[in-house]
């Protein structure tokens, strides 16, 4: 549980270096996640492994946070702050040790598992520790540093590691990484204070045995039906058993004097507003991250390293733009944020839905930058107004169940884009007869395009919820 903390007792804190920790452990954390995705290539030959196996390097890391996420709150309540935050980083560091010395897919499978506990642990404590060593007042701007990171790692990964990859081996992506985590493991020892307060409720074994099956049943699902098709019996009975421990595990929470998850933050419809808002926006994030790396480099015939360099600028612009978006969220509130980003969003969308074999690369520079832009306006503005909603008592759950929808919400973006991409592509070469190199960029255009209408008709109904946003006191 998280107390409620003095204004004296918030001076004792080191905000600044406490922060820092969590900023470079984040950091590195989501770097190393999207910077693999540019080696996958490159790791399908080396390990002599199919492409649908090659993707539980990502599937089995989504899988891993889909089933900790959940259980964070628990955490919360059990472990201080410092044990937690070491426990994260000590994850990270293991897992990032043993990616790099991997000598086959099966130990790198297993590297990036831990990897995931270290970031499954490490982001639920963040926002929770930003919740309660800040005032309100001052939450947006700290969200923004949050943001920062978040937006900006996934952003340079594909590039750093495009140029890693042209250079080097793959397992200096994870070199490249280890010495940050060690720093910020050292730097948390020194500054790292513990700020909630353990009450360890009692632990719930069904609880958790439901959550994994719900939680992850779901993303799995999900992650599968893109590659295996919505179809394939696996992904329908992982699914069904999702939804229904899902179902089963919120009636327990509804009716347990002493929750592992307690469902009564949707009670708050600020709070449910910025979770549907925040759902969205994500799915959003995701699916333009795995469609526009696919249109650059199989539509516009780019190179995997200018491919990332494309998508860089919009990244730097959000990550830079996420502490001034913070600041005005602490002076206006978040309606005056988050209903303008959508309209951004909704009009590059649009744009999204009309590209060509001819688009030509600046032209997708502007539209992602735009993109990105809108989506800083909505994603962290949305998600501080949420928790700020919150009594203290409820940070740990409210964390929760926000990061836990986040990873559920990626997983459907990623999966209803590429299913949508699928479908594209199929249709546009049923109409070829002789197929050729350029007719299997025009299928994949077509695709695209169909797939980035998804996220415009999303934005549209985010833009539509945004509205119900309170105005700032």
């Amino acid at each position: 549980m998280s107390k409620t903390i003095t204004a004296q007792e918030r001076q004792d804190f080191k905000t600044i270096p406490i922060v820092t920790a969590f900023l470079i452990a984040g950091f590195i954390g989501l770097f190393s996640e999207t910077a693999l995705n540019m080696a996958l290539t490159d790791l399908i030959r080396v390990f002599d492994v199919s492409s649908a196996t090659i993707q539980w390097l990502t599937t089995g890391y989504l899988l891993t946070l889909g089933i900790l996420v959940p259980v964070s709150g628990l955490l919360l309540q059990w472990f201080t702050t410092r044990k937690l935050f070491f426990a994260s980083v000590g994850f990270s560091i293991v897992g990032t040790l043993i990616a790099a010395l991997a000598p086959d897919f099966g130990v790198l499978m297993v590297a990036r598992v831990i990897q995931a506990i270290g970031t499954g642990l490490l982001l639920p404590l963040m926002f929770n520790t930003i919740l309660v060593i800040f005032p309100e007042h001052k939450r947006g701007s700290a969200m923004g540093l949050i943001g920062l990171v978040i937006m900006f790692a996934p952003a340079v990964g594909p590039t750093i590691s495009g140029l890693i990859i042209e250079n080097l081996t793959w397992n200096w992506i994870f070199w490249i990484a280890l010495p940050f985590l060690v720093f910020s493991l050292l730097f948390g020892l020194r500054y790292m204070k513990n700020v909630s307060e353990i009450t360890k409720p009692r632990i719930d074994i069904l609880s958790i045995i439901l959550s994994t099956l719900g939680f992850g049943g779901i993303v799995y699902g999900f992650s599968s039906a893109g590659e295996s098709g919505w179809g394939s019996a696996l992904v329908i009975t992982t699914m069904i058993i999702g939804a229904v421990s899902l179902a089963l595990f919120a009636w327990r929470q509804l009716t347990m004097d002493q929750p592992m998850m307690d469902l009564r933050v949707f009670k708050f419809p600020m709070f449910t507003l910025g979770l549907l808002i925040v759902f969205i926006a994500f799915m959003i994030i995701l699916s333009t991250m795995i469609l526009l790396p696919l249109y650059l480099q199989t539509g516009l015939a780019l190179a995997a390293f200018s491919a990332g360099l494309v998508l860089l600028p919009g990244g730097v612009i959000n990550g830079l733009l996420s502490p001034v978006t913070g600041r005005l969220f602490d002076a206006f509130g978040a309606r005056v944020l988050v209903v303008p980003g959508f309209i951004v969003s909704v009009v590059t969308l649009w744009f999204l839905t009309q590209i060509t074999l001819d688009t030509s690369a600046t032209t997708i520079v502007l539209l992602h930058s735009a993109l990105m832009i809108g989506v800083c306006m909505i994603m962290m503005p949305a998600q501080t107004n949420g928790l700020n909603q919150l009594p203290p008592k409820m940070y740990p759950d409210g964390t929760a169940i926000m990061n836990t929808l986040q990873q559920v919400s990626g997983a459907i973006g990623t999966a209803v884009a590429i299913t949508i991409l699928s479908a594209g592509q199929k249709a546009y070469m049923a109409t070829v007869t002789n197929p050729g190199p350029q007719d299997l960029a025009a299928s994949l255009v077509e695709g695209s395009r169909n797939a980035f209408t998804f996220g415009l008709v999303m934005a549209i109904i985010g833009l539509v919820i945004s509205l119900f946003l309170r105005k700032k006191a």
